[in-house]
């Protein structure tokens, strides 16, 4: 079983670092994939030597090497090379096929894990996290990202085993079969390994830019694709259009400084490998005619040194592969290295024991950066109770519901559920106690009743219309041209407003939460729909905590108490009579909303 990265345990560490820690769970494929690279090169490199073997066989003859071993016979040694030809092809083949196999699912299977823990360390993290950052940015790191690393793993990896293998190999059989050659064969490889680092150098920070110009690229690609409607609706297609051009342009010229970085390698090493190349050519076949050297022991000299260093050339490329995926690691590692804000408590509160009684004992909040919208406040909600809040736009209403939800943080004071903090409570219990219904229904690409099921995986068909029956939405459900089995497209843009709250009621009705929350769940509907979701609102509502906030004063009038908020404190409390008699803000309010003289 793989083990996830410990957060912030290595964020300062080199990427690859990072990532082998990250890989230790696959140690052994790792360390098979290795072993089947470093085989299948060393019989790679085998011809050469059978090559050189037979040209001593023709010059020799009986006198050949392989006389020595007790074959005499031209024709039996010839044979001898044949078979072992066979064998050595045969099991390069099998290396090979090994090596592919188990280095393509090891990138698969990292790929996979390292797109689940990103994405579950993302859904963990807390509302201000995502605020600060694109969704377009978000995926290009849950996919562009990790897909560059699987790239790597898929080839990059193995050809860097290999380039390692072929210059150990190479270098230790020509220190054996000619020392007074070998040096002129090597002495390109401290120049290319010089070369190799100080162009890794230089391509790394360029490929973080490339890697970050086409993360807010995708920003603007998302965020348009979402916001298409609005782009028509103000013919803004033409700026919209130079802002993508500016975007792909700023990634076009990124990339074009790797390039020309990138590009240069390959050249410059051809250039520094012709001259090991001719060296040996030259100084080895002079040896080889003054009787210094055998004609085989030359024919594998030759064969070897193009074998070591021509497969060089393709280091530039597998480098830059390495750089692309070291840069996409930084970013994979540093999303996973993110610290979790909002932690889970301990304490397990099952739904069917909650009694809904929530109480805020001066709570203060800010939004990062922001001065505090909510100060000290102080509310208790009876269990069973309908309670509504209301107030002017920005009085901090809606936040009072994202804490509920703890998808923010309090920075003072406490709130309970039951008497327990609700920081001591276990999330998933929390939420599970809650049910949302908010003035921006969203609404998962899928079919009606997947979406009223929504959280309540294993509802039944017969549950999910009960649940839609109650929320007045089974008629115009049965009207569409696939009745529940019709798909309500991307955030349920198919649907009307009206029929999306509906839905949102039902599928809050289905989970059957101790607690209710409608945040201005009617206030973007028609009078005839708002009257329908009235009617399934008082029956859902009844022995229920439920949680009104409303602008529309005439929806939350017969309230238990309704508080008033302004500004993040609470100025009135009361039913709708009292408030009334008071004269403040709400009977202000509520004048305005009926039309009459202020």
């Amino acid at each position: 079983m793989k083990q996830k990265l410990q957060p912030l345990a290595s964020a300062k560490q080199h990427p690859l670092k990072r990532l082998i820690k990250y890989a230790r769970g696959y140690r052994r494929q790792i360390w098979w994939a290795t072993l089947c690279s470093i085989l299948n090169k060393i019989f790679d490199l085998a011809p050469p030597a059978l090559i050189g073997a037979a040209v001593d066989v023709v010059v020799k003859q009986q006198d050949s090497l392989i006389a020595r071993w007790g074959v005499t016979d031209v024709f039996n040694q010839l044979l001898v090379l044949s078979f072992l030809t066979l064998i050595v092809w045969l099991l390069e083949s099998v290396f090979q096929y090994a090596y592919d196999w188990l280095w393509r699912n090891l990138a698969q299977s990292i790929e996979h894990d390292l797109r689940l823990d990103a994405y579950s360390h993302l859904q963990d993290l807390d509302l201000v996290y995502f605020e600060a950052r694109s969704t377009g940015g978000l995926m290009s790191i849950l996919n562009d990202d990790i897909n560059q690393l699987e790239r790597f793993l898929d080839i990059g990896a193995n050809e860097l085993l290999q380039v390692s293998t072929t210059v150990v190999i190479i270098g230790g059989a020509f220190f054996i079969l000619a020392p007074s050659v070998a040096w002129m064969s090597m002495l390109p490889m401290p120049f290319i390994l010089w070369g190799s680092i100080i162009f890794q150098r230089r391509l790394a920070p360029r490929y973080m830019d490339v890697r970050e110009k086409v993360s807010l690229l995708n920003g603007r690609l998302s965020n348009n694709l979402s916001g298409i409607t609005t782009i028509k609706s103000f013919t803004a297609e033409a700026y919209e259009r130079s802002q993508i051009e500016r975007d792909s342009e700023a990634y076009r010229r990124s990339n074009r400084r790797v390039i020309a970085l990138s590009a240069a390698f390959i050249p410059l090493i051809r250039i520094v490998i012709l001259l090991g190349f001719t060296a040996t050519l030259l100084y080895g076949g002079l040896e080889a005619v003054a009787g210094n050297l055998s004609v085989g022991t030359y024919s594998v000299l030759v064969f070897l040194t193009q074998r070591l260093l021509w497969p060089l050339t393709r280091l530039g490329e597998t480098l830059d592969q390495y750089q692309r995926a070291m840069a996409s690691t930084t970013r994979v590692m540093n999303l996973l290295n993110t610290p979790i804000a909002i932690h889970s408590g301990n304490q397990s509160l099952p739904p069917e024991f909650v009694r809904g009684e929530l109480i805020f004992s001066n709570v203060t909040f800010a939004y990062p950066e922001r001065a505090a919208l909510i100060r000290r406040l102080s509310l208790e909600i009876p269990a069973g109770k309908t309670i509504a809040i209301v107030g002017p736009t920005g009085s901090g209403k809606s936040t009072l519901v994202k804490l509920l939800l703890r998808l923010y943080e309090i920075q003072a004071g406490t709130i309970t559920l039951d008497g327990i903090d609700l920081r001591e409570l276990k999330l998933q219990d929390l939420r599970a106690c809650i049910g949302l219904v908010s003035q921006d229904v969203f609404l998962f690409h899928g079919s009606v009743a997947e979406n009223i099921a929504y959280g309540s995986f294993d509802a039944s068909p017969e549950q999910i219309i009960a649940a839609a029956q109650i929320a007045e939405a089974d008629e115009f459900i049965r009207q569409l041209p696939q009745g529940y089995e019709t798909i309500v497209g991307e955030r349920g843009q198919k649907l009307s407003g009206g029929q999306r709250q509906r839905l949102a009621i039902a599928r809050a009705l289905l989970k059957n939460p101790p607690i209710l929350i409608l945040d201005e769940a009617t206030s973007a509907v028609d009078n005839e729909t708002e009257a329908a979701i009235q009617r399934s609102l008082e029956r859902i509502t009844v022995n229920r905590t439920t949680i009104a906030i409303a602008h529309r004063l005439s929806t939350v009038r017969n309230a238990d108490c309704i508080y008033v908020m302004e500004q993040g404190q609470l100025i009135e409390q009361g039913r709708h009579e009292q408030l009334l008699a008071q004269g403040g803000m709400y009977a202000s309010l509520w004048r305005v909303q009926m039309g009459l003289r202020v």
